[in-house]
């Protein structure tokens, strides 16, 4: 976290949380200048517990409503991703455009060098985004989509923190949040809009059953499908031109083979050559080794060494080169079988590159 710098001045997003709490406490207590800013997403938030908060530690805090940009940069791509039978994640948007975009702007506005969040993640002097001490806790995934300009300006206070720790730190200090569940609430509600439904296929083309419209839907779905079979079904396709929802037992959900475009890559350096990594297709799940082939300047194959269960066209994919994030993009195209590339729609909107 310590960057040797004449300007000192930070802005702190917090939430009222003790992640984004102890993150200011940190700082301050390296003396950063610090300034608190809770964000808005939606007019009627309310945004009391970070004011106390901030009073607490003895900064200045401001409140910026950014519900406006928060609707037309996040809802309309969380609701048309489902609508195009893709799954979204809108974290990742939300972390590159909002709080390290917008929230960054504030920061110049206000003098600040700085932007810091509650993020597990951590920033080196070289600009590079490693993971989380806190194995556990670690939000790297979240945040491949930043650049080397953006990580200038970003401090990660607690990277180097398990989460135990920010907890005993909280106590200590006296913030009443210290032993609070970490909140699990989204953003927003997931909206959408109504839907004509249509078949539900087995993955040998038998008609089971109808859906209810493909973006109450996602790959891997279990749940829900109303259908029974002599074993558990799992959404294994949506096909959003044909409006159909594809179904198979569960070995039918690993895939070896997937393409991904809109690749960030951190060094700003994009890679000529097929190089190896380990690569994570969801928030949760382990590393796996993959190999990577460059096809254009923003896409990539990605080839498993092992078939991964239920990679999700819209999903985030990310590569590690041990601790560091090299960078990542959004998976587009599932290989099935031995045929084509499943892409949430029908192959014509396979990216062009």
């Amino acid at each position: 976290m310590g960057r040797d710098a004449v300007n000192k001045k930070v802005l702190v997003a917090m939430s009222g949380g003790i992640d984004s709490s102890i993150a200011c406490y940190l700082l301050k207590k390296k003396g950063y200048q610090c300034i608190g800013a809770t964000i808005k997403t939606r007019p009627e938030e309310e945004c009391g517990r970070a004011r106390s908060v901030a009073h607490k530690l003895g900064v200045p805090h401001y409140v910026f409503d950014f519900s406006r940009e928060f609707n037309k940069v996040i809802k309309e791509y969380f609701i048309r991703e489902y609508e195009n039978g893709r799954t979204p994640n809108p974290c990742v948007y939300c972390n590159s455009e909002i709080k390290f975009g917008l929230l960054l702007k504030k920061a110049k506005q206000l003098g600040c060098r700085f932007v810091s969040s509650g993020h597990y993640a951590r920033n080196d002097k070289a600009f590079s985004l490693k993971k989380g001490k806190d194995k556990n806790k670690d939000q790297s995934y979240f945040l491949f989509n930043l650049t080397k300009a953006q990580l200038k300006h970003i401090l990660f206070p607690i990277g180097n923190m398990t989460k135990e720790k920010v907890k005993e730190t909280a106590k200590k200090i006296g913030l009443k949040s210290y032993n609070r569940q970490s909140s699990r609430d989204v953003c927003f509600k997931k909206e959408i809009r109504k839907a004509a439904s249509g078949n539900m296929i087995f993955n040998d083309g038998r008609v089971l059953g109808k859906h209810k419209g493909i973006s109450h839907y996602t790959i891997g779905q279990r749940k829900g499908l109303g259908i029974a079979y002599t074993e558990p079904l799992y959404v294994t396709k949506i096909d959003s031109v044909k409006n159909a929802v594809y179904i198979g037992t569960k070995s039918d959900t690993y895939k070896k083979i997937l393409i991904a475009d809109k690749i960030n890559w951190i060094s700003g350096v994009m890679p000529l050559k097929p190089f190896r990594v380990k690569a994570r297709i969801r928030y949760g799940t382990k590393e796996a080794a993959a190999l990577i082939t460059p096809i254009s300047k923003k896409g990539v194959l990605v080839e498993f060494d092992k078939a991964q269960a239920s990679p999700t066209p819209g999903q985030a994919i990310v590569f590690y080169g041990g601790d560091e994030v090299l960078g990542g993009g959004w998976i587009r195209g599932i290989k099935i079988g031995s045929g084509g590339l499943s892409c949430g729609q029908h192959k014509s909107i396979m990216p062009v590159y």
